[in-house]
């Protein structure tokens, strides 16, 4: 299927992007657990670059650049900003920090942030393609969340950051549903913030940080899968109210989740949008 190019709605998530050490183990991992083909990409100064496929769609970004940045290993969610830089004065006067950019990446302009409780996250100005929003399927981020503290304090952050709720023509809209802040655009939630999470965590290295799930076929055959191509099970397949999901660690400690397609009632039942956690 071809590609179109789309421009996120101003504030929501438009990308997802690992920051690995070695390229080539980190293409290993991911293309044996979630199927991923790759093509290399232009970028500049941050080093080689490459783009993770899925069912012909371009998904997420991996590049090698955690060891010369002295940056760990760790997926980061990018979101769409009208002014890079403007954005990234917004994000200091609220209380967080910039640690890179807004430079040049690509055709559009990118900036590597922190909110206030310390999470990452990306900045992006410029054009992405929309497969990992628009289809649900093998290896396709399906959701994102951001394990904090105080979900009600980050809400007000990455609300004066990126104007949430202020959308003028009323697609996005931000509310508090299944016990944690709730991002949603055209009436589908694309992403939440989870207050009390860290604590919760059985894995003592969760920290505060934006979370990226996958959608994979089966989590538990995902999790078995996982060991065998080098990485580790953070956080055991368990049940809830909208699924199956776990935290696994790629080879380099790489922290992310991967949550069932399927209905807990129904194994053949389409793709889901309701949110996970």
């Amino acid at each position: 299927m071809a590609e179109r190019t789309w421009r996120a709605l101003a504030g929501t998530p438009c990308w997802v992007s690992l920051m690995a050490r070695d390229l080539e183990m980190a293409q290993h991992f991911y293309g044996g657990l979630l199927g991923w083909e790759f093509r290399s990409a232009r970028s500049d100064r941050l080093g080689p670059y490459v783009e993770a496929m899925a069912g012909g769609w371009t998904v997420a970004g991996i590049g090698s650049m955690a060891q010369s940045l002295g940056f760990p290993v760790a997926w980061t969610v990018f979101f769409a900003a009208l002014d890079a830089d403007a954005a990234a004065q917004a994000v200091r006067e609220s209380g967080g920090t910039v640690a890179v950019g807004p430079l040049g990446f690509q055709d559009g302009r990118a900036a590597l942030a922190a909110d206030p409780a310390g999470a990452a996250f990306g900045i992006w100005q410029g054009e992405k393609t929309p497969g990992w929003r628009m289809r649900r399927s093998r290896g396709v981020p399906a959701w994102i969340e951001l394990q904090t503290r105080d979900a009600f304090a980050a809400a007000v952050f990455y609300g004066e950051v990126f104007g949430w709720g202020s959308d003028p023509d009323d697609r996005g809209d931000v509310a508090w549903e299944h016990d944690r802040v709730v991002l949603r655009v055209d009436g589908h939630p694309v992403a939440g913030l989870c207050g009390g999470a860290v604590e919760a965590a059985p894995d003592p290295r969760i920290r505060t940080r934006w979370d990226v799930f996958f959608a994979v076929p089966d989590v538990d055959d995902a999790a078995r899968r996982t060991v065998g191509l080098g990485g580790e099970v953070a956080v055991p397949p368990a049940d809830t109210p909208y699924g199956r999901v776990a935290a696994l660690r790629d080879g380099e400690g790489g922290l992310f989740r991967i949550a069932d397609l399927r209905s807990p009632d129904d194994p053949d039942s389409a793709p889901r949008t309701t949110p996970l956690s």
